[in-house]
């Protein structure tokens, strides 16, 4: 995907994509056209927010291993979720965490869901630990869109059913989530001081769930999971660090991006490289945004925020 540098003008942000194998910003221009994928590394972002929720599209197949984003073509506005009743609707990709589950999917995610998957675990700043599963083509992009900062891949399944029955049998034997909440990676991260904790607890995690997998008949493969480089400085605690002390859902703001990890990114403010500010680019899912020569407020550090 060629670098796109997105006009000043007014969009639905689907928030942060790693599909390009870097992270970008998918937006759906306003009234219509086709998604832009828009640069944010060492790019200084500048945009206003405007009021409501709105609609993200959905997901298509291309072909039996790859999914596209689409726009939603009315960018309507959506009460609950990320995605109004159409797209949900129409949305090829809706069962994928239910496929083993349910009998009734469509034929193109059966047809995805039977090529081989990676069950993973993800450790983020503070040892919060998740399991989790990638199909063979996203193996690299999922991991690096979740935000983890230490991760190893468990073994390689045949298909997405059976990947999504060991992953249920971690979480149910090793009490280990599926997910982890957006807020705790931030907070961690603003809050890094050395990753041995982190290091450590992964390791005995993945020591355990191997022995899962062992008395399954499944053995282990493990592989480490390499980081992206656009991560390096956020993984490293040098420097003044502390939270965005904006809301990013409402007003103006501007910064340039320094790193990113998953969704969340270091930022510094116009004029003050001193200090990187973590904040969440995924807030801005389903905003309506206007990019722009905005800057952020200038206002005390609120920790309440965090």
């Amino acid at each position: 995907m060629p670098a796109t540098r997105p006009a000043d003008s007014e969009y639905v942000c689907h928030g942060i994509t790693w599909a390009t194998g870097d992270p970008r910003l998918l937006l759906a221009p306003l009234p219509d056209g086709p998604l832009v994928y828009a640069e944010i590394m060492n790019q200084r972002l500048g945009f206003a927010v405007g009021a409501g929720r709105w609609c993200t599209g959905r997901y298509q197949f291309t072909d039996t291993v790859r999914v596209e984003a689409l726009a939603c073509p009315d960018r309507a506005p959506t009460e609950q979720g990320d995605q109004c009743a159409r797209c949900l609707r129409q949305d090829e990709f809706r069962f994928a965490h239910q496929f083993h589950q349910h009998g009734n999917v469509p034929e193109a995610l059966r047809q995805y869901m039977d090529q081989p998957h990676w069950l993973y675990l993800a450790t983020f700043a503070d040892g919060a630990t998740k399991v989790g599963t990638a199909a063979e083509p996203r193996k690299q992009s999922r991991l690096d869109e979740q935000g983890a900062l230490i991760a190893t891949y468990l073994t390689r399944s045949p298909d997405g059913r059976a990947v999504r029955h060991l992953e249920d049998a971690i979480t149910r034997g090793l009490q280990i989530p599926q997910t982890v909440r957006a807020v705790t990676k931030l907070r961690a991260l603003a809050n890094l001081t050395d990753l041995s904790t982190a290091s450590a607890t992964h390791d005995r995690h993945v020591a355990r769930a191997a022995d899962t997998l062992a008395d399954m008949g499944t053995p282990a493969m493990p592989e480490k999971w390499t980081p992206p480089a656009e991560g390096e400085r956020m993984r490293v605690a040098n420097g003044v660090r502390m939270p965005y002390p904006h809301d990013l859902r409402d007003g103006e703001h501007g910064f340039a991006v320094v790193s990113c990890v998953g969704t969340q990114v270091l930022a510094v403010l116009d004029g003050d490289d001193e200090v990187g500010y973590v904040l969440d680019l995924g807030a801005l899912r389903g905003r309506r945004i206007t990019l722009g020569p905005f800057v952020s407020p200038a206002a005390a550090f609120q920790s309440s925020l965090f």
